[in-house]
């Protein structure tokens, strides 16, 4: 695994999974959060809740982080992850954009 450290707001969406709790996984992200995964869209509080329920923790997903890196601007960052649970199992990139100590992108594909 890469050596850099990952950002507060990306170490707590992968701790919130794993704990199982909805709340704080929400807690994450930005009011005005999007996020995409695959090509469906959530916006915001309401709608990361909505993917969390029925392809995250809903799922009971469970991340291994495996690299960290830079994305392309100061707050982008791609995690790779290994999950497992009742959903989606493998190793996808994660590519998040991190403003004022929050997720406010996250894109999977």
């Amino acid at each position: 695994m890469s050596e850099l450290q990952l950002p507060d707001p990306i170490r707590e969406f992968v701790e919130a999974t794993n704990a199982g709790d909805s709340d704080r996984f929400v807690a994450a992200f930005t009011e005005d959060a999007y996020l995409n995964d695959w090509g469906r869209e959530f916006h915001g509080h309401e709608g990361v809740r909505s993917w969390d329920r029925t392809d995250n923790i809903g799922k009971r997903s469970h991340f291994e982080v495996a690299d960290v890196a830079h994305g392309d601007g100061p707050d982008a960052w791609i995690i790779t992850v290994d999950v497992t649970g009742n959903g989606f199992n493998g190793r996808s990139p994660l590519a998040f954009t991190v403003r004022d100590g929050r997720i406010a992108e996250l894109r999977i594909s």
